[in-house]
């Protein structure tokens, strides 16, 4: 990860098998909007501007200055650490999912907020998209910290007190009671989040699964999206019935250790093909 620093930018150099749009619409993270010739969000509490040309990846900070220690931090969030032209070039070994890959070839996995990913999958079920980051932003503008223009998503700490008739007000239904069990369980230590990226895949899975309404695949997309976990494999509707269609005796072997990253692929195109 090569970079450099100005005042209040981190612009990263060599940057390859990157998109921009493939990857903040992709459908792994819900509070980056499209700005201009480039994406407008936060990472961590930071909003940023991000651009990308040819090669260059431009982090402008909107509020504070640049550091070596948030390029790393900023770096790894965008999955920056890892060799996707590698990845890529082992699942192309295989013909289907090489078309896969080619129709969108720069789609990288982010290593989001653990928390935050967790309340956002949970508000993610049985909704779409436009719906889910109008959700998020007004629990961000009603509980978070203004920040500049825009707000934070909340902390654990500032949604403890959010009761399930709260959330009922705020329109997330059903997904109520769900919100307020996590939060507890956040809060007073039940769920951990040290624990969870010291855990095995499968007992990471179990445990996140002792939240009212997380099931496999809420707790798959906290573990690929945010604990770098990325033998998880999130399955709903198009995943199946891409599998079905695509990859009816499974995944190839090409995929194992990184089974997400290759449903990030499949999905996309499950979507716009299938």
């Amino acid at each position: 990860m090569q970079y450099l620093l100005e005042k209040n930018k981190i612009i990263y150099q060599n940057v390859t098998d990157y998109d921009l749009k493939q990857t903040f619409q992709c459908g792994q993270t819900f509070r980056f909007d499209e700005f201009k010739d480039g994406f407008t969000g936060f990472i961590e509490s930071r909003p940023c501007y991000i651009t990308l040309e040819n090669t260059t990846l431009t982090v402008e900070l909107l509020v504070g200055e640049s550091s070596t220690e948030l390029a790393e931090k900023i770096g790894d969030f965008l999955a920056l650490d890892i060799d996707y032209s590698a990845l890529k070039q082992k699942f192309a070994q295989n013909e289907t999912l090489k078309k896969a890959i080619e129709f969108a070839p720069g789609i990288r996995v982010l290593n989001q907020d653990f928390f935050q990913t967790l309340i956002t999958f949970i508000i993610s079920q049985n909704n779409n998209i436009p719906r889910i980051k109008k959700l998020c932003d007004s629990l961000a503008e009603k509980y978070g910290t203004k920040v500049g223009d825009n707000f934070v998503f909340p902390t654990a700490e500032q949604m403890k007190d959010i009761t399930e008739q709260d959330y009922k007000d705020m329109k997330f239904g059903f997904r109520a009671k769900y919100l307020a069990d996590a939060v507890q369980k956040f809060v007073s230590g039940e769920i951990d989040e040290k624990t969870v990226k010291s855990m095995s895949y499968k007992d990471a899975q179990k445990y996140l699964m002792q939240i009212k309404g997380v099931g496999p695949k809420v707790a798959d997309c906290v573990l690929l999206f945010s604990c770098k976990q990325y033998e998880s494999f999130p399955k709903d509707v198009w995943i199946n019935r891409a599998m079905e269609i695509l990859f009816p005796q499974g995944l190839p072997q090409e995929c194992k250790g990184y089974e997400g990253i290759a449903q990030q692929y499949i999905f996309h195109y499950a979507r716009f093909n299938l």
